[in-house]
């Protein structure tokens, strides 16, 4: 089928929390429950699911960078 998919990834953060999201098509298939300290995968279970491997550490790391960001421009 002929198809166009829109895919999108949230990543933000405060002082106190968190979030990254990826969504296809309005639909959220992934998000990092940092309260759970792991990767969600949320498409269903009889859909074909593409691998998910690293994208947690990878939002772990991008909050970090995030949360930087803030301070440094407070500091200046």
């Amino acid at each position: 089928a002929d198809g166009l998919y829109e895919m999108n990834s949230v990543s933000g953060c405060s002082d106190t929390d968190g979030e990254d999201v990826l969504i296809l098509d309005d639909e959220v298939v992934w998000y990092a429950d940092f309260y759970k300290q792991k990767g969600v995968d949320s498409l269903p279970a009889f859909a074909d699911h593409p691998s998910f491997e690293g994208k947690y550490e990878e939002a772990v790391a991008n909050q970090q960078v995030c949360r930087q960001n803030p301070k440094m421009a407070r500091t200046a």
